[in-house]
């Protein structure tokens, strides 16, 4: 019975966010839904497994941890959005070359979360159909690379991209029923007087510091509102990145809530562990999760290769054409599969992305300095500056959760 409530709230919500006239014709809704679904993309799927092995029954803690430095990053970018923007284009100095050097960073860093959303994506994948073999999940992610390289090359990423919107709403259709089967789930417990939290070892250690630091990527993605420039003015820009944010913060404490109960000793580092977890609450769970796992990941996958591939070509002043840095993009994260795992292109890609809020940080700091008539201006550089020194931390410290 609460597989079919699952599946059929899943249905339901799917549809309506992909067939909604109201929403479709509402731009705070377009300009919400881009950061949001890359905040809940890959996130949702690696985080309660990799938190349960770290941190135990401390997890909501550790998580309300990483939205918090998430949310002081997003006002940084958000204050760059509307201070350092409107200057950005015609001014030069110090600030103005930060933030060249963030957007060549930022394209490294979608080169690395390219693999690792395809190799997420392989590993359900291989989950499903019970294979193993890390040579085999290698290649199964060179050939999705080859794919959407291929079509780059051949006529652009549009044609990948247009089905973008009805991913993000299985995926979100997917995450809502997820939450209300977990829902359902313990409050069954608590009728029967059987809920209590698991016995998992919930100590934490230095080296369970440094994973959780490289764990920011799981709540990254709300950077996409800075580039949406072309399709949506400033304001609404910091509105709606405010809101995804809050939306998806409120979402991931009661995921991880619900979820605490299910945790277990000897799930390791396996990041398709959510898969097992969700087993005894419904039947349809692991389905319906590794079915939105693996259509999120890959329409993550060719929105951040389009990013990098726009990112190229606006580096380069159009040197570059989009043929060429599809071409560039598909060498380089097949270079990147090769060398690397899941776990630890989960690191990699959060020291990548926190690179580039040390330097968006650095430029808030900067445009607060020069802001003198800010009455608020001391405390936004100390704001700024501790933000830059914690993404700072997350570069240099942050370990892979293996």
């Amino acid at each position: 019975m609460l597989s079919l409530i699952i599946v059929a709230c899943a249905i339901l919500l799917a549809l309506f966010l992909a067939f909604s006239k109201k929403l479709s014709g509402s731009s705070n809704w377009r300009a919400t839904v881009t950061p949001l679904a890359s905040i809940m993309g890959s996130g949702f799927l690696v985080s309660a497994p990799l938190l349960s092995g770290r941190v135990g029954n401390l997890a909501i803690f550790c998580m309300a941890g990483l939205l918090l430095i998430a949310y002081g990053v997003g006002g940084a970018i958000r204050y760059n959005i509307k201070y350092f923007e409107p200057r950005s284009k015609t001014g030069r100095g110090v600030a103005q070359s930060i933030a060249l050097l963030s957007r060549i960073v930022l394209v490294a860093a979608y080169l690395i979360s390219v693999t690792y959303y395809l190799q997420l994506l392989t590993a359900f994948l291989l989950s499903a159909a019970g294979i193993g073999g890390a040579s085999f999940a290698n290649w199964i992610t060179t050939a999705l690379l080859l794919i959407i390289g291929g079509v780059g090359m051949w006529r652009g990423l549009g044609m990948l991209e247009r089905v973008e919107k009805y991913v993000i709403a299985f995926n979100l259709g997917a995450i809502g029923s997820l939450l209300i089967g977990l829902l359902i789930y313990n409050l069954s417990l608590v009728w029967a007087g059987g809920w209590s939290l698991p016995a998992v070892d919930s100590t934490i250690d230095l080296s369970d510091i440094r994973v959780l630091l490289g764990l920011l990527i799981v709540v990254q993605g709300f950077e996409t509102s800075r580039y949406l420039g072309s399709e949506h003015p400033p304001e609404q820009r910091i509105s709606t990145m405010r809101s995804a944010q809050l939306i998806s913060s409120v979402i991931y404490l009661v995921f991880i809530g619900l979820v605490t109960v299910l945790f277990q000793q000897g799930l390791g580092a396996d990041v398709t562990a959510i898969i097992i977890m969700t087993t005894p609450v419904a039947a349809a769970l692991p389905i319906l999760l590794s079915v939105a796992a693996i259509g999120s990941q890959f329409s993550a996958a060719v929105a951040d290769n389009s990013g990098a591939g726009g990112l190229l070509g606006e580096l380069t002043k159009g040197r570059l054409k989009p043929r060429y840095a599809y071409l560039l993009i598909l060498v380089v994260t097949i270079a990147i599969t090769w060398e690397t795992n899941v776990n630890g292109i989960i690191s990699y890609a959060s020291r990548a992305f926190a690179l580039f809020y040390v330097f968006q940080c650095v430029v808030a700091m900067i445009v607060a300095w020069q802001r003198r008539e800010d009455v608020c201006r001391v405390g936004k550089l100390i704001q700024f500056g501790f933000l830059a020194f914690i993404c700072l931390l997350v570069f240099a410290l942050g370990l892979p959760a293996e």
